[in-house]
């Protein structure tokens, strides 16, 4: 095999450890070797884990020589967002209070990557707090640049785990998605990712002490893989999906339902909401609609999705409304300026009544019906995870209009959180040196369709990553 192990595909690195072919050490060294050269130009990953990756790799191919079977990641490196526990090593959110908040166990997709032999091998940056915006820059570890142009944001939140998976440091990342934190920085970075349905994975979010956070975030937050293809995406998933103790919301609904009878029906919705979208990411839309098309799937037009404004204004005032209280301590943790995007946020959207607040969780259940009876018609929606190709980093936080124009131009994504279905971003090409992409949307723990859709469109695209920061072409 070549020299260059971290170019491969996870699921070619998985077989290549399981055959023998490859020893899990020799793929950690050759993924520890590409983060010292790409890192230092990129700062995707914060916490780099190297002894514990070589020691997990050294037990991984003593098991392999004492005949065991290997899970279906062996020794595949991965990253994990800041915000998500990996036992031993501190879980800092981006800000300095919490540099030293070291993490007692695994959160549940961790332990659940790393039984199926995976190995992970740094965490990755992210916005203060998950708050400071869409862009990823922490008060702790500074700026992470997108690899295709480092005068614009590789998205967020879960921005570095999309470009250490995007040049190759990682053959997977795990992030979370409350509103396009995983598929946003999925098409600004040119990577496949997935938000699964709400209760699909198992999840830990409490951030300290044994206090869960309240029914916003319950709801609206998942975990969610990142990786170049849609087949490592597909591995991933099936490795994530499932019950465990520790989450009572998690569903034991099979990871794969019932196939559709006759060709499956997408609905295709370039401009959600009628709100405005780029000729580059309509045109994108075009070509996966295509795609799917080439590919026997029923495309159709339609003239918009359910309820999206009322979507909209019901996510913004009920996450306002259970944040409002803790925003005069958590502020002081943002660091200068990290304060802005909230802020923002909280004078467009003041909180909610008690008596509002109960009237807006009945209509969050409407919405939900109203978006079943559409995924009922149409199984899958093609549209944008972002209405515009990648914008300079910190637009969302420098004034009112940037603020408003990044809130528009996830707003597929946030409508798609607020009612709880899977969405898989995939890349369709590039245009203007930048990568674009799309999003599928299917009914709820419907995954599956999601997947074999995006593989689709991956099948009569391409791939677009690994990339090579100095350029922004693929490394191979």
């Amino acid at each position: 095999m070549g020299d260059a192990l971290w170019e491969l595909s996870a699921a070619a690195q998985a077989r290549a450890v399981r055959g023998g072919e490859v020893r899990a050490v020799e793929l950690v060294e050759s993924h520890l070797e590409r983060i010292a050269e790409v890192n230092p130009e990129v700062n995707a990953v914060t916490q780099l884990l190297a002894q514990r990756a070589r020691q997990a790799a050294e037990w991984t191919d003593r098991r392999w020589a004492a005949g065991e079977e290997l899970g279906p990641l062996a020794g595949v490196p991965f990253t994990v967002k800041e915000s998500t526990a990996i036992e031993g090593v501190p879980t800092t959110f981006g800000t300095p209070r919490f540099h030293d908040l070291v993490a007692p166990a695994d959160a549940p997709p961790v332990a659940r990557l790393r039984a199926a032999g995976a190995i992970p091998i740094g965490h990755s940056n992210m916005p203060t707090l998950i708050l400071a915006g869409m862009h990823t820059r922490s008060e702790l570890f500074g700026d992470t640049l997108n690899p295709w142009d480092r005068a614009r944001t590789p998205g967020g939140t879960s921005g570095g785990d999309a470009v250490a998976v995007a040049t190759g440091m990682a053959a997977l990342g795990l992030g979370n998605d409350s509103g396009g934190s995983v598929r946003v920085p999925a098409q600004f970075c040119g990577v496949a990712g997935l938000k699964p349905t709400t209760g699909r994975f198992p999840a830990d979010h409490r951030i300290l002490g044994p206090d869960d956070p309240g029914p916003a975030s319950q709801l609206l937050v998942t975990d969610g893989p990142f990786a170049r293809t849609v087949g490592d995406l597909r591995l991933a998933y099936e490795v994530l999906a499932g019950t465990d103790p520790q989450d009572p919301r998690a569903v034991p609904v099979p990871a794969y339902g019932e196939p559709l009878p006759g060709p499956v029906k997408v609905a295709v919705v370039a401009d959600p909401g009628g709100h405005g979208v780029h000729p580059t990411v309509r045109a994108a839309i075009a070509t996966a609609a295509d795609a799917l098309r080439d590919a026997g799937y029923d495309v159709r037009e339609v003239a918009d999705v359910p309820r999206l404004d009322e979507a909209l204004d019901a996510y913004g005032r009920i996450v306002v409304t259970e944040f409002a209280p803790t925003w005069p301590v958590v502020r002081g943790l943002l660091g200068e300026g990290g304060d802005r995007y909230i802020e923002m946020t909280m004078e467009q959207t003041p909180p909610a009544t008690a008596d509002e607040f109960m009237r807006l969780m009945g209509s969050w259940l409407g919405i939900r019906r109203s978006w079943a009876e559409f995924l009922h018609e149409y199984p899958l929606l093609l549209g944008p995870s972002f209405t515009e190709p990648p914008v300079e980093p910190g637009l969302e936080s420098r004034d009112r209009p940037g603020h408003d124009r990044v809130g528009s131009g996830m707003r597929l994504c946030t409508v798609t959180s607020f009612v709880g279905v899977p969405g898989v971003a995939v890349p369709t090409g590039v245009a203007d040196g930048l990568p674009t992409g799309v999003q599928i949307i299917g009914r709820a723990f419907r995954e599956d369709l999601c997947l074999a859709a995006a593989e689709a469109i991956e099948a009569r695209l391409g791939v677009l990553a690994p990339v090579d920061p100095h350029w922004g072409v693929r490394a191979d």
